[in-house]
């Protein structure tokens, strides 16, 4: 186990109804003015938005808005966000939504503070020290902000798609209500699950070994994720599933599924080759929803780079697949090892996520773009586990095309030369 410092400052105030003492707990702090930060309408549908309003207008706390953040935030909207907060004398950041719309957030939340312009803290001109209050309402459990160090925004201009860490930004107090995601379709529930356990095998194959109280926390969560997605799928309103899986997705990305994996004390574990990967495609495209994206890269990803430590990947296989080899022979472990990964990826599909590269609706023809733009964000070599040049980044691409249940064009090829 390597040396970690683990800092979690978010107070979660957690179960039914919770966002209606959201005023009440502001006015406590002593907070006059609230920027709300939501996306395209589904907080109003619901209602969601107007209780929270009426809780802030009930404790005296004045609040303006921020609508219409979109899936994968654009640096546009964080702009518009930091001149509200100038203009109206905002002291409390108050998201209303899921990752996109709790990350642009925290970018208004530092970016207010910052005498230039907010992408500085994403292509590395700045680093964040200080931000904004924010309390959080979480809508859609899968990306873990309501209480992480991460924070990830697009910039359309360049085709752009980068993340910035700092513990200022940490919400403060996350609202986390299981009861507010019955309504979310089955697709984006897949595709939150998909992102959580992405979010624990990125810690998992740190270039670490084994951190036994850490293997089994996060061996448990994939466990539990892995057992309440289906409830939730067939019956959307399984409180108990659903509070399983939001709960679940906020101790994914707390950091704490990383403790004593860092390779050094004050960084977070892991390279996040996955994430790198995806980032660039739904920059590419950003109708790409980032844990559909992730569905189709990170097995991509193991099959490439296993060989590096097989005891990791057959670590994994035992405590959450309870796969073992038939022997220590090198053709038992390649099939145990084969054998998780298929069964991440069938659970993946199961869930109605994409299985290959096509399915996302892209084409080998848009590999070079994508290519340069993973380039300009990661440089020459990335990656912890295996540390991974361009060439590297390119075969895992170009694997992710072929269903793995199938033979590839270059083995019916060859069978067909034999």
């Amino acid at each position: 186990m390597n040396n970690f410092t683990y800092y979690s400052p978010t107070e979660f105030v957690f179960g039914r109804g919770v966002e209606e003492g959201i005023g009440k707990r502001a006015a406590e702090k002593g907070f006059q003015r609230a920027l709300i930060v939501y996306g395209k309408g589904s907080v109003v549908r619901s209602g969601l938005l107007d209780r929270v309003k009426a809780s802030l207008d009930a404790a005296g706390v004045a609040h303006v808005e921020l609508a219409g953040v979109r899936p994968n935030p654009e640096v546009e909207s964080v702009r518009e966000g930091i001149r509200i907060v100038r203009e109206e004398g905002v002291d409390l950041i108050l998201p209303i939504g899921g990752g996109s719309v709790i990350d642009c957030a925290k970018a208004v939340a530092f970016g207010a503070l910052h005498d230039g312009d907010v992408w500085d803290f994403f292509c590395g001109k700045a680093q964040v020290t200080q931000a904004l209050p924010i309390f959080c309402v979480l809508t859609i459990p899968a990306a873990g902000s309501e209480a992480s160090s991460s924070c990830v925004i697009s910039n359309d201009e360049i085709h752009a798609k980068r993340g910035t860490n700092g513990d200022a930004f940490r919400p403060m107090v996350a609202f986390m209500n299981p009861e507010i995601t019955f309504s979310l379709p089955a697709y984006q529930t897949a595709a939150g699950v998909t992102d959580m356990i992405a979010h624990i095998c990125e810690r998992w194959f740190s270039g670490v070994g084994a951190v036994r109280v850490t293997d089994n926390i996060a061996a448990g969560l994939i466990r539990t994720l892995m057992a309440a997605a289906p409830c939730v799928l067939d019956n959307p309103e399984d409180y108990d599933a659903r509070a399983d899986i939001m709960w679940a997705g906020m101790l994914a990305h707390n950091d704490i599924a990383g403790c004593g994996r860092a390779l050094n004390p004050t960084g977070r574990a892991g390279g996040w080759e996955s994430h790198g990967l995806e980032h660039e495609l739904s920059a590419f495209d950003t109708s790409i929803t980032h844990g559909a994206g992730l569905a189709v890269v990170m097995p991509a990803w193991m099959r490439y780079v296993w060989r590096e430590d097989p005891s990791r990947f057959l670590q994994f296989a035992l405590d959450v697949f309870d796969i073992e080899p038939i022997d220590d022979t090198d053709e038992a472990v390649e099939d145990a090892v084969t054998a998780a990964i298929d069964e991440l990826q069938a659970f993946f599909v199961d869930m109605g996520m994409p299985k290959t590269m096509g399915e996302l609706g892209l084409r080998v023809e848009d590999l070079d773009a994508v290519i340069e733009t993973l380039h300009a964000t990661k440089g020459d070599v990335f990656g912890a586990f295996k540390p991974l040049t361009m060439d590297d980044a390119r075969a895992i691409y170009e694997s992710a095309f072929n269903d793995p249940a199938l033979p590839s064009l270059e083995e019916m090829d060859e069978e067909l030369e034999a």
